[in-house]
């Protein structure tokens, strides 16, 4: 068996969430616990952040993974999804698990899975676990896939656990309310393990203050501690956001390489992140602080949030797929200087295509797409329901036919943005790669 032929066996023959939804979700943690038990329980071998949200899960994942780096701890990082190669999801200190490692686990570990069954997600999970372990990590940084308390994850015990925020994803699977997707994000935080909430919600504030006072887990709102004092951008090939944010009397100046605005709010979970873990015990100079904000794109190879693709006509992507992301990405498109504003548009089908559909700019030229993934709406499903909000433009059968033709429509000084879905990302980075 090669490289290729393990990818064929963990997508062919084992149900993954991102291709075909609603059919690969498992609603406990049976599977992951019969394959962790298989596997020698890799996930108790090394220590761990354990973040949840709705959104900024992934950037927040990344800031922290290159702080840690920079204060010299061996690093692991495991996010989902990926945009083009899978071993993207796995990496100790930035370099991406090894293809014959990926190979090899899946030889040696092929009976259990037939007895077992695990979902692909279920599977990752446990490649990630036992790569970490193998590899000897100090510490690694653990996202979850969809939701908390039964995500494949929640088997870790982690030294701090970060939610980052909540917002209508994934209903279908954690709840049609606010207060029902904070319950289920809330179920990852353990016993007597410190808890950082990155965004404070009326609706839901409660509901993370009961399930903290429940296991006795000492419980931090980020945004009630820090604040953003001052921000701005500077432009230029390697743009940076800088931040200026205050904690009472103690104010920090950090320059950020992720530079969308909804990374202020990642910003300060990001922080009060760092605070607990420094009162633990972790040694992070103020040093890896800085270097780990500023570089966090080379350090982690991270890609597709506010990621420029080209200068001119300025083109950028951005993996933020629902109303509640979308919203912060669609206002700093608004302030971004330009004369006409083109959007290459593509979406999955099992997602609030109405509420992101709303918000959308009415004024923007769009470019409606099909994502190869078999969740993906079709494109002139997804033209005819942007109709009813006022959207106009074409419909394309690719992702790259949409890019091709925006690149033939698009003249200096224009705005190309390509989004809707992580999966439109993906394409549009494997073609541009």
């Amino acid at each position: 068996m090669n490289y290729t032929q393990a990818l064929d066996y963990l997508y062919s023959q084992l149900p993954m969430f991102q291709r075909i939804g609603q059919a690969a979700y498992k609603a406990d943690l049976n599977n992951t616990i019969a394959l962790c038990k298989a596997l020698g329980n890799p996930e108790k071998k090394f220590r761990a952040i354990h973040i949840a949200g709705t959104n900024g899960k992934g950037s927040t994942s990344h800031y922290l993974a290159s702080i840690l780096q920079y204060a010299g701890y061996k690093t692991g990082l495991f996010t989902s999804p990926h945009y083009i190669d899978f071993r993207e999801r796995i990496k100790v200190n930035g370099k991406m698990i090894g293809k014959g490692t990926v190979t090899q686990f899946v030889q040696q570990n092929k009976a259990s899975f037939e007895r077992i069954q695990p979902s692909f997600f279920e599977m990752s999970a446990g490649l990630a676990f036992k790569h970490f372990a193998n590899k000897k990590v100090d510490v690694a940084v653990i996202e979850t896939g969809m939701g908390g308390r039964l995500d494949s994850t929640n088997v870790i015990h982690p030294d701090l656990c970060v939610i980052t925020n909540i917002g209508f994803d994934h209903t279908q699977f954690l709840g049609d309310t606010l207060e029902k997707i904070a319950g289920e994000k809330a179920g990852i935080i353990k016993k007597g393990i410190p808890a950082v909430i990155g965004e404070s919600h009326e609706e839901t504030d409660m509901v993370f203050v009961n399930t903290a006072k429940e296991k006795n887990a000492p419980i931090y709102f980020a945004d009630k501690l820090l604040k953003v004092e001052h921000s701005e951008k500077e432009s230029g090939k390697y743009p940076v956001l800088r931040v200026q944010i205050s904690k009472g009397k103690k104010s920090t100046g950090l320059s950020s390489g992720l530079v969308g605005d909804y990374q202020l709010k990642n910003l300060l979970t990001v922080l009060q992140a760092v605070e607990i873990l420094r009162e633990m015990g972790y040694k992070i100079p103020d040093r890896a602080l800085k270097l780990g904000i500023r570089n966090v794109v080379s350090k982690t190879k991270m890609l597709g949030r506010w990621q420029i693709l080209n200068h001119e006509p300025l083109t950028i992507c951005d993996s933020a797929h629902n109303e509640h992301g979308l919203k912060y990405v669609i206002e700093q498109l608004r302030n971004t200087p330009h004369k006409k504003l083109h959007i290459v548009l593509g979406v999955v089908s099992d997602k609030d295509i109405e509420g992101v559909l709303s918000i959308m700019p009415k004024e923007a030229d769009y470019y409606f797409c099909k994502p190869t993934v078999p969740r993906a709406l079709p494109a002139e499903e997804l033209q005819n329901k942007a109709q009813k909000y006022s959207l106009k433009g074409n419909h394309y059968p690719t992702v790259n036919d949409a890019v091709v033709a925006v690149n033939k429509s698009a003249q200096k000084g224009d705005l190309i943005f390509i989004g809707g879905s992580t999966f439109t990302v993906a394409d549009a980075l494997a073609t541009k790669l």
